[in-house]
């Protein structure tokens, strides 16, 4: 039978999302009507893993959406509880994950939460899944972070005796639906010509409404050129990232200071380039171009209140206007198939972008160290000479 009805979010943002430990779970009719028997407990077990993440934006973000997947899943399709969720259980989710209901899937993200008479209210138009094409599709990537992140999962509900086994572990070893790969994974990024029409994008914006706009300039060049992340732009109980993080050293050189994945924090090497956007992007702030030493001003102000940033959506928000004018420059200049793979691309690729176009042509350990990379092979999968060769020596193969 069909699943015609879209269930609503089952977790709030990281911002709005209670404490659990603090405001233990008492029911879950708020979420659905009839929930299995041990579903009060399963909520406050996801809330609490959940809520753990909270000091990194993104991988709060991923723990979120893969756990309400699931749940969603075992409470509405199997009609079980995590307790009573075995191997086979499983398998049919993943079945599940890979071809959602229609009525599940929209065509773009929307906010989980909408005011309504002054209260958060689940939105109506929000879905669980996402699809910007005609049907859904689940990367390789994507069940691999469904079953990383399940599996971790349930090994905190083992630690906490909420279940006795984990029901992913057999399938991980000899899995069905995970595929191993021979040499190294295509990394996603812009084209050069993707990139130029997209930073005169941001460029023509902060021509045009510089008010609003030179923020979004400043946006795009950091990610570029400083390959941050998303999470390292946006104020978290980790860190708040301040103009004072740009630092000027004993021998003249700019370093900026930030805090990244695994909590871990590193210098990043301030090119001219990047140093003159700083500069640009004060001043359109009215404040001297370059910072004081431990000046708190926040990085990425808010345009209405004071504070930063504290929203990974509203940065991808800002990106995303960039990339859909410049998918309309191409479409309107003759490069359709370009401004069609634009339509994929996602706040990471910058930093991708910077850094594939960086390894051409400083050492890979200066960029190693700039990108965080815990390692120079995972900086070696942006260098695509070996790559590019061997497509050469192929171009001129003969069939006949």
């Amino acid at each position: 039978m069909p699943i015609r009805k879209s269930p609503a979010p089952f977790f709030d943002t990281l911002e709005e999302m209670p404490n659990p430990y603090k405001s233990p779970v008492r029911d879950v009719s708020h979420l659905l009507r009839d929930s299995p028997g041990d579903a009060v407990a399963d909520y406050q077990y996801a809330s609490e893993f959940i809520y753990s993440y909270r000091g990194s934006p993104d991988t709060f973000s991923t723990y979120r959406r893969e756990i309400e997947h699931f749940l969603h899943w075992c409470w509405l399709v199997r009609q079980k509880s995590l307790n009573a969720i075995a191997h086979e259980d499983f398998e049919a989710y993943v079945d599940f994950a890979r071809n959602p209901p229609a009525s599940w899937t929209g065509k773009r993200n929307v906010a989980r939460y909408v005011l309504k008479d002054g209260l958060r209210t689940p939105n109506p138009r929000w879905r669980p899944y996402v699809s910007a094409g005609k049907e859904y599709v689940l990367s390789q990537a994507a069940l691999q972070s469904l079953f990383s992140v399940l599996s971790s999962f349930f090994n905190f509900l083992i630690q906490e005796n909420h279940i006795a086994a984990n029901p992913v572990a057999k399938m991980r070893q000899k899995s069905k639906f995970l595929r191993g790969r021979q040499g190294q994974s295509r990394i996603r990024r812009l084209s050069p010509l993707q990139w130029e029409y997209v930073i005169e994008a941001a460029e023509k914006m902060a021509a045009e409404k510089p008010a609003v706009h030179e923020r979004t300039l400043f946006v795009m060049n950091a990610l570029f050129a400083l390959y941050l992340r998303i999470s390292e732009l946006v104020e978290t109980p980790r860190w708040q990232p301040q103009m004072g993080h740009f630092q000027l050293d004993q021998e003249g050189n700019w370093w900026f200071l930030t805090v990244g994945k695994g909590n871990k924090e590193r210098e990043i090497s301030v090119s001219d380039a990047m140093l003159e956007a700083l500069k640009r992007y004060r001043r359109s702030r009215d404040l001297p171009p370059l910072p004081a030493p431990g000046e708190s001003t926040p990085l990425i102000r808010r345009n209405r209140g004071g504070g930063g940033v504290t929203s990974t959506r509203q940065i991808r928000r800002i990106v995303q206007q960039c990339f859909d004018r410049a998918a309309a420059g191409m479409r309107a200049e003759g490069f359709e198939e370009e401004a069609d793979r634009l339509a994929e691309a996602t706040v990471h690729w910058l930093r991708h972008t910077g850094i594939s176009e960086d390894v051409k042509h400083r050492p890979r350990e200066h960029v190693r160290d700039d990108a965080g990379h815990g390692s120079s092979a995972i900086t070696d999968r942006y260098i695509d000479v070996e790559r590019t060769e061997r497509h050469a020596s192929a171009r001129n193969k003969r069939i006949h």
